[in-house]
C-alpha cells in the first residue's frame, strides 16, 4: 500500500486554479489602475502647482500680472475643455474595441505631452510660438485624459467581486492622492530653488520624469484583461454609437453623472489649485508653506481613501457624496479662509490638509464606482460616463479662472464662496434624486 499525499480532485483542482487567475487578474488591474491614475494626477496636477512660480514669468512675460494669471489659469483649463472630446473618442473605442487597448493609448499619450512640455523652449526663445505649444500640449493631454480617467475606475469597477466595487474603485483612487502627493513634492522642490535654476532648467525635471512613469504603467497594463462583466455585455450585437445609445436608454444616468462631477471638480480645483494663486497673490502666502497642506493633506489621503471605498459598500454611495458636498460648503464658509487670513504658517497648513485628507477624500473614493454603476450596460457604460464626466469637469475645470474674474470684479472672496455653495447645491439635488447603487449587480 502506498502512502502519500491524497491528489486534489481534478474538478476542484480547476476550480482553485480558475479562482487563483481571477484574483491574479483582479489584482493586476488594480494595480495598473492604480499606477495609471497616479500618474494622470501627477502629470495634470503638476502643470496647475508649478503655473503660479514658473509659467507666468516663462510664457506670459508680457502681460501685467491679472492679465498674466488669467492667461496661465486659461492654459490650464483649456484641458479640461479638451476632456469631453477624449471622453466621446476613448469611450467609443473603449465599448467597440475594448477597455484594454483604449488604456494603453491614453497613458502613452499622456506621458508624451507632459514629457514635450518639460522640453518646450520660454518665450524668450521662441515667441509667441512658445504659448501657442504649451496650450496645444495642455489640449492633446486634455484629450488623453478624457479617456484615462473614466477607464481605470470602469475596469476596476467591473472586475471587482459584488459587494466590494466601493473597496475596488477606491483603491484605484488611491492614485489621485499619490500623484498628488508627487506632483506637490514637485512643486515644492521647485519653489524652493532660486529663480534662475528654477526658471532655466529646474521646472522641466518633474515634466521629464513622467516619462519613467509611464514605462511602468504600460509593462503593468500589458498583463490586464477585459473584464468579464464586458466580454458578455459584447457577445451579441455592439452598439454601433454607443454614445448616442447612452444617450437614448440612460439620459438620467448622464444627467447625474454631469452635475455630479460639477461640484467634484470644482471642489478639486478650489482647495488645490485656486487657493495657491489667491493665497499669493491676494493673502501673500508663501507657495512653499501652501504646498505643505497640500502635500500633507494628500499622504493622509493615500489611507482614507480605500478606506471610505469600503465604506460606502456598507452604507451606499450616496450618504458619502451627500455628505462630502455638505462638510464642503460649511468648510468654506466658516472655517477655510478664516484659518487662511491668520497667517499662521501652521493653521494655513491645516487648513489646505483638511480637504484632501478627509472631504474631498469622501467624495473622490466612492464617485468611480457609482458612477459607473449608474449605467446598467457594460457595452454603452465607457461613452455614457466618460462624456458625462468630462462635460461636468469643463465647467469645475473652469473653476480657478472664474475665481479669479469674480474677485477681480467684486473685490471680495464671498463672490467665490457663494459661487462654490451653488455649484455644490446642484450637485447635491442630483446625488440625492440618483438610485442607491451599491447593492446593485452589474451582470
Amino acid at each position: 500500500m502506498t502512502v502519500g499525499r491524497t491528489e486534489e480532485p481534478a474538478s476542484q483542482a480547476g476550480t482553485s486554479a480558475v479562482s487563483g487567475s481571477l484574483r491574479a487578474q483582479r489584482r493586476r488591474i488594480l494595480l495598473s489602475g492604480t499606477i495609471g491614475t497616479t500618474i494622470e494626477w501627477f502629470d495634470f496636477l503638476l502643470y496647475g502647482l508649478i503655473a503660479p512660480v514658473v509659467f507666468e514669468p516663462l510664457f506670459f512675460p508680457r502681460a501685467n500680472e491679472l492679465v498674466g494669471t488669467v492667461a496661465v489659469l486659461s492654459t490650464f483649463a483649456i484641458g479640461y475643455a479638451a476632456r469631453p472630446l477624449g471622453g466621446a473618442f476613448f469611450g467609443h473605442f473603449g465599448d467597440r474595441v475594448g477597455r484594454k487597448p483604449v488604456m494603453f493609448a491614453t497613458l502613452i499619450l499622456m506621458g508624451a505631452c507632459t514629457t514635450l512640455i518639460g522640453l518646450l523652449p520660454s518665450y524668450a526663445t521662441i515667441g509667441v510660438a512658445a504659448p501657442i505649444l504649451l496650450t496645444f500640449l495642455r489640449f492633446v493631454q486634455g484629450i488623453a485624459l478624457g479617456g484615462e480617467t473614466v477607464g481605470a475606475v470602469i475596469m476596476a469597477t467591473e472586475g471587482a467581486p459584488h459587494g466590494k466595487r466601493g473597496g475596488y474603485a477606491g483603491f484605484i483612487q488611491v492614485g489621485a492622492a499619490a500623484g498628488s502627493v508627487l506632483a506637490a513634492l514637485s512643486a515644492s522642490l521647485v519653489a524652493g530653488m532660486g529663480d534662475d535654476a528654477r526658471l532655466s532648467w529646474g521646472w522641466r525635471i518633474p515634466f521629464l520624469c513622467s516619462a519613467v512613469l509611464v514605462i511602468v504603467g504600460v509593462y503593468v497594463r500589458a498583463k490586464i484583461d477585459e473584464s468579464a462583466v464586458f466580454k458578455a455585455a459584447t457577445k451579441t450585437a455592439v452598439k454601433r454609437v454607443p454614445l448616442l445609445a447612452a444617450l437614448r436608454a440612460e439620459p438620467r444616468a448622464c444627467i447625474t453623472v454631469f452635475l455630479c462631477t460639477i461640484a467634484e471638480t470644482s471642489m478639486l480645483q478650489l482647495f488645490t489649485v485656486y487657493i495657491l494663486v489667491y493665497g499669493k497673490q491676494v493673502l501673500h502666502l508663501e507657495s512653499a508653506v501652501m504646498l505643505q497642506g497640500v502635500l500633507i493633506g494628500n499622504i493622509v489621503g493615500i489611507f482614507s481613501t480605500p478606506l471610505f471605498g469600503r465604506l460606502s459598500d456598507f452604507i451606499g454611495r450616496k450618504v458619502m457624496l451627500a455628505s462630502s458636498l455638505i462638510i464642503g460648503v460649511l468648510y468654506v464658509l466658516f472655517v477655510f479662509f478664516p484659518l487662511l487670513r491668520t497667517h499662521d504658517h501652521t493653521l494655513v497648513v491645516l487648513a489646505i490638509a483638511i480637504p484632501p485628507a478627509l472631504i474631498q477624500t469622501l467624495l473622490f473614493s466612492t464617485e468611480g464606482s457609482f458612477y459607473a454603476e449608474l449605467f446598467r450596460d457594460a457595452a454603452r457604460r465607457f461613452s455614457g460616463l466618460g462624456v458625462s464626466r468630462q462635460l461636468g469637469g469643463v465647467l469645475g475645470g473652469f473653476f480657478p479662472l472664474i475665481a479669479t474674474s469674480l474677485v477681480a470684479a467684486s473685490g471680495s472672496i464671498w463672490s467665490v464662496i457663494w459661487y462654490y455653495t451653488g455649484i455644490s447645491a446642484i450637485s447635491l439635488t442630483a446625488v440625492l434624486s440618483a438610485r442607491e447603487t451599491s447593492r446593485e449587480t452589474l451582470a
